[in-house]
Parts: C-alpha cells; sequence; structure tokens
C-alpha cells in the first residue's frame, strides 16, 4: 500500500490528467480560440491562465503604439541610469509609464514598442510583464480600485468591503462599468496591516501626468461606497485612515502611552555622577 503522501501526488497527477482531457476536448470541439474561451473553457488551474493573449482590436501587435513626447523625455530619463549595455533594466519603469499612458492598462503593442527601445526580443518584455500582478494586460477602469485580500484584511472585513463595491458598482471582479469609469481587483498585502480592511485606489483619469495611486484604510462598507461616490464626482477622498478616532497608523481615541518626552539615560559613569 502506498504511504498517504505518495497517494495523494498520485489523486493530483490524476485530477490533472482529467483536466487536461477536457480540456483538449474542448479545443477540438470549438472552431477558433476565441469560441473556446467563449464557451467557458479559459479558466485554467496554472499560472498560465494570467499569461494567456488572445488578438483583439483593442490589443493585438500590429496596433500603432509609441511613448508620448512627453513620456519619451520620461523614457530617456530612465534609461540614464543604466549603462548602454543594461538597457533593459529599464523594462519595469518602462512598463510602469506605459500603463498610466495607456489608461491603467498595457496592450502587447506597447510591449513591443519597449522591446525594440531597450533592445531586446519582445518575449523578454511579456514575460516581465506577465510575472509581475501590478501589469494589467486587460482593459480597466480610470479608477482602478483593488481590495487587499490578505489576512489580516480579509478577517477584518475585505470580503464585504468588495462584496459593497461590486454590488453599488453592478460589476463582476475585474470586470469594467459601462461608463468607464471603475473597476474592482484584488492585490494582496498592502503593508498597512494595523490599518485593515483597506484598499488602493490607482487614478488613470488624468494620464500619466496626472498619475495618482493611494490608500484608503480603515473602511467599512458604507464608507467605501461615499469614497467610491467622490471619485464620480471627480472629488479627492481624504487619504490614509477613514476612522476619525485615528490619527495615521495611531490607537483610535489617542496615546495611551507615551505623554511626555523620553527622559534621558541614566548615567553609566559613575565617576560622572
Amino acid at each position: 500500500m502506498l504511504p498517504p503522501a505518495a497517494r495523494l501526488a498520485a489523486r493530483r497527477l490524476v485530477g490533472l490528467a482529467s483536466s487536461s482531457a477536457s480540456e483538449a476536448a474542448a479545443r477540438r470541439l470549438s472552431p477558433s480560440p476565441i469560441s473556446y474561451a467563449a464557451a467557458g473553457c479559459s479558466s485554467r488551474l496554472f499560472s498560465t491562465a494570467l499569461n494567456y493573449h488572445i488578438n483583439s482590436p483593442e490589443n493585438n501587435p500590429d496596433m500603432p503604439w509609441e511613448f508620448t513626447e512627453a513620456n519619451m523625455k520620461k523614457v530617456n530619463e530612465i534609461l540614464s541610469h543604466y549603462p548602454s549595455n543594461y538597457k533593459q533594466s529599464g523594462i519595469i519603469p518602462m512598463l510602469d509609464l506605459a500603463q498610466q499612458q495607456h489608461g491603467g492598462w498595457v496592450p502587447v503593442a506597447a510591449m513591443n514598442a519597449i522591446a525594440k527601445i531597450v533592445g531586446v526580443a519582445p518575449i523578454r518584455v511579456y514575460e516581465v510583464a506577465t510575472f509581475y500582478t501590478m501589469f494589467n494586460r486587460t482593459k480597466v477602469g480610470k479608477y482602478h480600485l483593488l481590495v487587499c485580500g490578505t489576512t489580516p484584511c480579509m478577517i477584518r472585513g475585505s470580503r464585504e468591503i468588495e462584496e459593497a463595491l461590486l454590488d453599488h458598482l453592478g460589476v463582476k471582479r475585474n470586470e469594467v462599468t459601462s461608463d468607464g469609469l471603475f473597476s474592482v481587483g484584488e492585490m494582496e498585502c498592502m503593508g498597512c496591516c494595523v490599518n485593515a480592511p483597506m484598499i488602493a485606489v490607482a487614478d488613470y483619469s488624468k494620464g500619466s501626468e496626472g498619475y495618482t495611486y493611494n490608500y484608503y484604510e480603515d473602511l467599512t462598507p458604507k464608507r467605501v461606497v461615499e469614497i467610491v461616490e467622490m471619485l464620480r464626482r471627480g472629488e479627492t477622498p481624504p487619504r490614509g485612515t477613514q476612522n476619525p478616532e485615528r490619527k495615521n497608523c495611531g490607537p483610535a481615541g489617542g496615546n495611551t502611552t507615551l505623554h511626555s518626552e523620553p527622559k534621558p539615560p541614566p548615567c553609566r559613569d559613575l565617576d560622572a555622577c
């Protein structure tokens, strides 16, 4: 009889084989990749689901794409930080700049343009863009709302925050509202666990020149909807904690210790004392 670990591995292999066989059958029955995806077979068990690309009228390698004149100056400034034989080190900041210019996402044509600038094969840029989840490769809203889904935020109610956003906007995760203003995604650990739950808002409404990325913390379902409506009206919600009893990351109601200047350390030199 196989040990427990071997039995578990065998079950997983059988499951993966069944999944692969089902997917292969769906491909044979589908006349094209588009209809295969439309049939609901595009979900995958592996990270290739994040790397999958199908050409579309708004995202294909034949689209004309280049940095604006103002952003090209930023590209040259980025490249100035690296030796001429290491220009590929600027791929990440250039992808970020391209995403800001293109309304919050990076089309494959932009990746090709970056590859040409740094003198590498396009696959080298694709590898970077598909590895880092902060690079969006499908269209997002002008305000891209990212809900923290890591354990501290989840315990403090991030699921309810996401549900409030999706219900209020009438979309599913990673969908864009019909007016193009909002989309909702998930991000892992934003580093403000003490102020959980929280969201980040990537504001692409003003292009790369006016791009902002702000945290909104100590949220409630009611407050996150209010923030959305403020953004819709073109207002700027106060960033940081949304709890009026807190200051930054301090305790609600104010400090309970350290109310005075710290005392100097005791004298260690007995002769001097």
